[in-house]
């Protein structure tokens, strides 16, 4: 058995912890903030429980799923899974059906009659090509390059909203490799690997709530409004401020964990810096009366690339919430201005489907790292920092871009390679 310590319990701290635990080691984990999830949580907000943003899994989430079934979470009780839909209030867009997911793609592109039959073939050809070349490309290639040759209509309907909701980076600055692979486990790893999972319970009952619960059953330490000071090598062990560890995973922000790591490994602390990063802007809005056609819609013309109906998704009947990815632009403006050119958004875009009543702003909260900026030929730090010393975070060198599931993998990883 190890004592171990994970600093930072966001998802993918929280994975550590949980695998750290299962193989039989001593755990501590330490979080700085007052309740455990990092940028995936629910906080109080004038007495109202709020998530500090919308979240979206699919089905390819296989990592994450597992883990919040292993901490006692049904992911079949508080998900709803929903066959892929990037729809527009006006109806257009690609819809997936279910099956198998080669035929469904090339079913779901042929019924998109938006597109008119040139654009929709000129999209399957160009899939086709990405399958045949393993879904790999020039690492310095972005995704705007990546999709150059396909028509306008589907790089603006498709590409774009689907690159941003996954990267969190707009399409000219995106990697196309990473933008593939995503592709390659959502669209064409399995029936079901597309679909959408939409949270139907504040972010803290899908895992973290629970796995704090999970932890401390088992004789795990959860140290809440605990931050790190330090880090001390020693003899074949780790001080944590003055407390001793066998193995430390660093599971904090990829600048808490250079701040903790400068001493002991300068170059990956650099790496770990020299990360940027992108915002992004949630909106809620309170517009009695109002039901959407489906719990999740596509936007354009406006700040927000997507809505969610929260009154679908068994919360509060009329609340939407706005989701503003990529939001550099939109965080230099304002939160102010952002909630109105949302609401402007809101009034121009969903009429059809409104109350009698005017919209209202419940909240507006800026996530400004809520993901690294993933750019072609991103050098990510790597999960090995020093001798005995991990790191684990959705930031850390892997295939996915900053995602629940890349963070979950990334703290399972940290959470093996300590050791029997």
């Amino acid at each position: 058995m190890t004592t171990v310590a994970v600093i930072g319990a966001g998802w993918a701290g929280i994975a550590a912890a949980v695998h750290a635990a299962e193989r039989g080691h001593a755990v501590v984990l330490f979080e700085m903030a007052r309740q455990l999830g990092g940028r995936a949580r629910t906080v109080e907000q004038g007495g109202a429980r709020l998530d500090n943003g919308q979240h979206i899994l699919i089905g390819a989430y296989t990592q994450t799923l597992a883990l919040m079934a292993a901490v006692g979470v049904d992911p079949a009780r508080v998900l709803l899974r929903l066959p892929l839909a990037l729809t527009t209030p006006d109806g257009r867009g690609l819809r997936l059906p279910p099956g198998a997911p080669i035929p469904a793609f090339v079913r779901g592109v042929l019924a998109q009659r938006g597109w008119p039959l040139s654009d929709r073939l000129s999209l399957l050809r160009h899939a086709t090509a990405w399958s045949l070349r393993g879904f790999a490309c020039d690492p310095m290639s972005t995704v705007a390059v990546l999709c150059r040759g396909l028509p306008a209509s589907v790089r603006r309907e498709l590409i774009e909203p689907l690159c941003v909701a996954a990267l969190n980076t707009p399409a000219q600055d995106a990697s196309a490799l990473v933008f593939l692979r995503v592709l390659r486990d959502a669209l064409f790893n399995g029936a079901g690997s597309a679909d959408l999972l939409l949270p139907m319970r504040p972010l803290g009952d899908l895992l973290p709530d629970a796995a704090g619960d999970w932890l401390r059953a088992r004789g795990a330490q959860v140290r809440l409004a605990s931050r790190v000071q330090a880090l001390h090598a020693a003899a074949r062990q780790w001080r944590v401020d003055d407390e001793p560890f066998g193995r430390v995973v660093l599971a904090c922000s990829a600048v808490e964990a250079a701040r903790l790591a400068g001493a002991h490994a300068p170059g990956w602390s650099a790496r770990a810096q020299a990360l940027r990063y992108e915002p992004i802007i949630s909106v809620v809005v309170d517009w009695q009366g109002t039901r959407l056609p489906a719990p999740m819609l596509a936007l354009t013309g406006g700040p927000a690339q997507f809505v969610f109906d929260q009154g679908l998704l068994g919360g509060v009947s009329g609340r939407l919430v706005f989701a503003i990815s990529g939001a550099q632009r939109w965080v230099d403006v304002g939160l102010d201005a952002t909630a109105q050119a949302a609401l402007e958004q809101a009034r121009d875009q969903l009429a059809a489907y409104a109350g009698s009543v005017q919209p209202v702003v419940v909240s507006t909260m800026a996530e400004r790292r809520a993901t690294f900026r993933c750019s072609p030929g991103l050098e990510r730090p790597g999960m090995h920092v020093a001798d005995g010393l991990l790191a684990a975070g959705d930031y850390v060198d892997g295939p996915y871009p900053a995602t629940l599931e890349g963070a979950v993998r990334s703290g399972r990883s940290a959470a093996l390679a300590i050791g029997a």
